[in-house]
Formats: C-alpha cells, structure tokens, sequence
C-alpha cells in the first residue's frame, strides 16, 4: 500500500462532517510534526485550524485544505459505508475521498519527502487546515488568515487541493476562482382576495418587470480568464398557500458569481438603482461570500504546470470555473493561489471515490512543485 492511500484511508474512516474534524487534524499534526514542522492550534467558535510551518524564511508555500466533509446522505445509496474506506477496481471510496482527504494525504506525503531528501530547503513549507471549509466558512480559513495579518506573517504560493481535474489527473487546475454576491430581497405588496385585486397590490406582478431587467442585464463582459458575470435567482416564494390570497410579500434569492471586471459595490449600487426605478418596496440584505482573484502567472503557475506536464505528459488548462472555495480567502493577501487535486466528477455525491494510481500521482506532482520552488 502506498503512503498517500494509506494516509487517505486513515482520514476517511473519521466521520468528520462539518463542522467536526474527528480527529483528522491531529493526525495529520503528527505526521508534520516528525517531518520538523512546528504545528499550532488556531481554533475558533466550533471549528478546528491548523498551522504546520517548517522553516522560518521567505518564500512562504502553504499548502491549504479542509477536513470537513459534507454529510453522506441516506447510507442506502451508497455502495459500502461512506466512512469505511474500501478500496475496489482500482479506485477508493469514501466520503471525502476526493474532497479532499485524498489531497490532504497526499501533501503530507509530499511534505515529508521534501523534509527528507532536503531537509535545508529554501524558505518555508507550511499547512493550514480548517474544519469549516463545507460549512459557514466564518471560523476557518477566514480567521487563521487574519491572524497570520495580524501576526505579519505573508504567504508567498497558496496551494489548495480543492479537486479540479476534470476528465484525467492534471487536466485542469484553477488559477483563480469568480467572486460571490447573494442577495435576500423582499418585494411589499398590499394582501387582499384575488376576486378583488383593485384593493390589494400583487408584489409578483410588480416585480416582475424588474426581474426581466435584471435576468437580460449585461454587468460587465469578464476578460481573457474570466467569464462575464452571471445573475442566477435562486429562491423565490410568496403566497399564503391558500389559491384565493393576494400575498403581501415576495421573497428572492439572488446570486451574482462575478468576475474582477466589476466589484460586489457597483453590482449592489445597479441592482439598487433598479429596484428603485421600478418604484418598488422592498427591503435587501446582500451576502459577500467572498471577491475573485486571479493568478495570472508567476513561479507557482510554472511551477504547477511543469510537475504536472512530467508526471503526466500534458500541460494542464487553466479554469476559473466552478464555485468559491477557500483560496479567496487568502486572494486578499496578494499571495500567489493555484488550486491542483483529484478529479471532481464525484464530490459530494454518494459513492465518491479517486484513483489509487492518481493519488499516487498527486504525491509526486505535489512533490516536484515543493522541490521547483523550494530545494537548494
């Protein structure tokens, strides 16, 4: 068995739903720890953190991930124990086998490996893991960061194991990821009988027109790495429940994944501007999940597509695709961010599974990217 499916398989049968960590950090804590990695405990409100460093140096690489899980859903739809790690044709299978404990094991392995055949690295290798990724992500990611602002300690390369291959191992890995902008708004009316819709006023059919606006608005048209901006309604509900009321209130669920052509400001001061030209009432309470960021190149890039290119033989694509994770946490920080894991084609789904033979290689392009940046 190898190391990485090894560590893998250890993680997995640790049922640690969000915000739980199960004991998951403290293994891993101790694997670091006889690498000669000083760990430290970050913790906030419910959650676990995690900060591992060796060394004391610039450049600062921190690797970034989560413990947590989603919850399995009904046991029944899943071929074996979610939390029983089993391994079956060739692949693994376990909740959080490919988001992301099986990039967990294989950075560790990664680590320890640099640890060993260069134990006088250049700069810095760190981990920092939270318990709180799949959840409000409030008390994870979120709060280690500010406490390493605080702290004045600057990450140079952020590698998140998020799963972003696609079709094969390192056939895509983001380089930045769109920013997120939700919106709860609730349209007044006035309740009465639909027999009588001279006393009452219908928010549905107020806000309708205005809705056709903001779906056939344009908000900007993203750039060379980034799609333009998208406006998705969520949720939307009004009525009683009774098939003879007028309801005397609208509620909408609206969602903004935005590119950096435009900011959460000016997407807020448009959709306010519109909701007043329509002359209607209503009440808006937004929800900044997080901005988007970039990495437009940079030696963390190079550095990813060259180990990925000599393990596998292809150059990777870059995306900006799929939802927030928490890399845009440390966007802020002006650190470099690459986003590199699994194949993503069974996340949260029961019966998720990775490759052994992937995660194997993920080790070792894990491995080649620390010893481009990092070995003497």
């Amino acid at each position: 068995m190898s190391a990485a499916l090894g560590l893998a398989r250890e993680l997995i049968q640790r049922p640690s739903v969000t915000p739980e960590d199960a004991g998951c950090q403290r293994l891993i804590a101790e694997r670091l720890a006889a690498a000669g990695f000083t760990p430290e405990w970050l913790p906030a409100g419910e959650v676990t953190n995690l900060w591992a460093r060796r060394g004391d140096e610039r450049p600062l690489l921190c690797f970034l991930g989560h413990t947590d899980v989603v919850p399995s859903g009904p046991e029944s739809a899943w071929q074996h124990p979610p939390f029983q790690p089993i391994v079956e044709d060739g692949y693994l299978y376990g909740r959080g086998a490919a988001d992301m404990k099986g990039s967990l094991a294989a950075f560790v392995v990664a680590a320890e490996r640099l640890a060993a055949e260069h134990p006088r690295h250049r700069g810095s290798v760190a981990v920092l893991l939270t318990s709180d990724e799949e959840g409000p992500a409030e008390d994870g990611t979120r709060h280690v960061v500010e406490t390493l602002g605080e702290r004045g300690t600057e990450v140079d390369y952020c590698l998140v194991g998020e799963p972003s291959s696609e079709a094969r191992l390192g056939d895509a890995f983001k380089v930045g990821r769109r920013g997120s902008l939700t919106g709860h708004l609730t349209i007044y009316g006035e309740q009465g009988h639909v027999a009588y819709p001279q006393r009452a006023e219908n928010p549905i059919h107020r806000f309708a027109p205005a809705l056709q606006e903001l779906v056939a608005t344009e908000w900007d048209r993203g750039d060379a790495d980034f799609p333009p901006t998208s406006l998705q309604v969520a949720n939307i509900s009004g009525g009683t429940g009774a098939d003879n009321v007028i309801p005397g209130a609208l509620e909408v669920v609206l969602n903004l994944r935005y590119s950096p052509a435009v900011t959460a400001e000016a997407l807020q001061a448009r959709i306010t501007a519109l909701l007043e030209r329509h002359g209607l009432r209503y009440s808006l309470v937004w929800r900044h999940a997080g901005a988007p960021f970039a990495t437009r190149g940079g030696a963390l890039v190079d550095a990813v597509e060259q180990a990925v290119a000599a393990r596998t033989g292809r150059t990777p694509r870059r995306s900006t695709a799929g939802g927030t994770s928490d890399g845009r946490f440390m966007g802020a920080t002006g650190a470099q961010i690459v986003e590199l894991g699994p194949l993503n084609d069974t996340i949260h789904k029961a019966n998720e599974r990775v490759a052994v033979a992937d995660l194997e290689a993920l080790a070792e392009i894990y491995y080649d990217t620390l010893r481009r940046l990092l070995a003497p």
